[in-house]
């Protein structure tokens, strides 16, 4: 199994649940409507790496930058920087057909996170930023969310349970878009305006 770090130790998720269009800008600038509830969809350990590795069989890759939990105990244990890369026109032509995102959303290496961070203060105020080639390009908040994580997770335990040490990615702000081999990346988690996390990435 795929692992993560967190506070130096190794832990094996079982799985990622993840939300999608959970920030209002984003769903505005890929034309999506907004939802009636949650849309939820979930990744397999496959999915997991600590490097950022563009798919060579594809011609064109999507970065989404998200605030990212440990969860233990069905609550939020600690924080991370993370990537949910996205086959954007694969999963175009599969939500026009109705049909699910999987081909698009969890192929290997598609879950790209920082080490993990232990954090048990106020959620409300976090903060992401991604930066490519020293650019700003994400920039958001929890206040942001439409669902906010404490009430993802209760509405992800009315149909499947959390094991001790799944995560949980809460959606990404607006300014998502391509990327190649080479780019550099430089993500970030801040904690009332102050760098929690930092973690940089070469795409390979």
């Amino acid at each position: 199994m795929n692992r993560i770090i967190v506070d130096k130790k190794e832990v094996y998720p079982s799985k990622i649940l993840c939300i999608g269009r959970n920030y209002t800008e984003h769903i505005a600038e890929l034309n999506n409507e907004t939802p009636d509830e949650m849309v939820l969809f979930i990744k397999p350990n496959s999915s997991i790496s600590s490097n950022l590795i563009f798919p060579k069989a594809y011609n064109s890759c999507h970065y989404e930058a998200e605030i990212s939990f440990l969860i233990s105990n069905n609550k939020i244990e600690a924080v991370a920087f993370g990537l949910d890369l996205t086959l954007r026109e694969v999963q175009s032509k599969l939500k026009s057909k109705g049909l699910p995102w999987e081909r698009a959303k969890s192929f290997d290496n598609s879950s790209v996170f920082s080490e993990f961070k232990p954090f048990d203060g106020d959620i409300n105020h976090l903060q992401i930023q991604l930066f490519i080639n020293d650019e700003l390009k994400q920039d958001g908040n929890v206040s942001m969310m439409i669902n906010k994580p404490n009430e993802i997770i209760k509405e992800i335990n009315s149909f499947l349970s959390f094991e001790d040490g799944d995560i949980l990615m809460s959606g990404t702000p607006k300014g998502v878009g391509e990327f190649k081999v080479g780019d550099k990346f430089l993500g970030k988690i801040l904690y009332k305006n102050e760098v929690l996390i930092e973690k940089e990435f070469i795409v390979s």
